[in-house]
């Protein structure tokens, strides 16, 4: 603890004692935090099974090289509804989201009463339900493939795209605003001309980079049946054919990192 002392003969310390005892007090918490998480995390842990995962895990890993390149051929279907559950989930999102972050927008709702609220409660609500959670519900309610994952997927896009844009709504500069509607413009032609030239930019961003984690998500949708390439992943770790799960690690890392590789040209093209 550096100590000084001053002309006067009083000693200056970087913390004074009352300070020192609240970060005491707040180590000791969070220590007992950690003690209580480990408790939490280990109390149903059989440890006899901690022991033999690494020889089992060795185990596994011989079973699934060399990958089974030939069982290719029935991916190529499974992979191209992947790609169409991730597209269009994130197209049906944008027809909601949009108009959804403009009623949030303190700057551009109707009502900051009752409106604004409403939809925050609709982004909250997309925002706090994982993907693969609306999958199994929609599974249910519609039945398995391609629909329940399209719509999982935009039923978890809107409150993304939507909490993003009217955060970006919100921080355009209003005396462009101002200024087209001082030429007497309508609501129609201020939104046109002053609102959209200064969101498109992050419009743009934002549904890439939802696109991009979509093609992520929708890759294990297909593990509670909403089709795609996680239904062949599915039944190949249901019949333990693990060369098959290989290839199809192999092909789920292709398509995220081309995914990634296309997001990325496309911002750097907007920004």
């Amino acid at each position: 603890m550096p100590v000084l002392q001053s002309a006067t003969g009083r000693s200056w310390q970087h913390r004074s004692g009352r300070q020192r005892l609240i970060a005491w007090f707040g180590w000791l918490a969070l220590v007992a935090l950690v003690v209580f998480a480990w408790q939490v995390m280990t109390r149903d842990t059989i440890w006899a099974f901690v022991a033999d995962a690494p020889r089992q895990a060795a185990d596994i890993g011989e079973r699934m090289f060399p990958p089974r390149w030939g069982y290719m051929e029935r991916l190529w279907q499974p992979l191209w509804d992947t790609l169409n559950i991730a597209t269009l989930g994130t197209l049906l999102a944008l027809f909601v989201a949009v108009p959804v972050a403009f009623l949030a927008a303190r700057n551009t709702t109707p009502s900051v009463r009752f409106v604004r609220p409403a939809a925050l409660l609709l982004i909250v609500a997309s925002r706090s339900i994982n993907s693969l959670i609306w999958a199994l519900l929609l599974v249910s309610i519609l039945g398995p493939g391609l629909l329940a994952g399209i719509l999982a997927i935009a039923l978890r896009s809107i409150g993304f795209i939507g909490k993003l844009l009217y955060e970006a709504i919100e921080e355009i500069d209003a005396s462009q605003v101002e200024a087209v509607a001082a030429t007497g413009a309508s609501g129609a032609q201020v939104l046109d001309y002053a609102i959209a030239p200064q969101i498109m930019p992050a419009f743009a961003g934002i549904t890439v980079f939802r696109w991009d984690i979509n093609i992520r998500e929708s890759t294990v949708l297909g593990l509670v049946g909403a089709g795609g390439i996680g239904l062949e992943l599915s039944h190949s770790l249901n019949t333990l054919a693990w060369p098959q799960v290989t290839l199809i690690f192999i092909v789920i890392l292709g398509t995220v990192v081309l995914s990634e590789w296309v997001s990325a040209r496309v911002r750097h093209a907007i920004i």
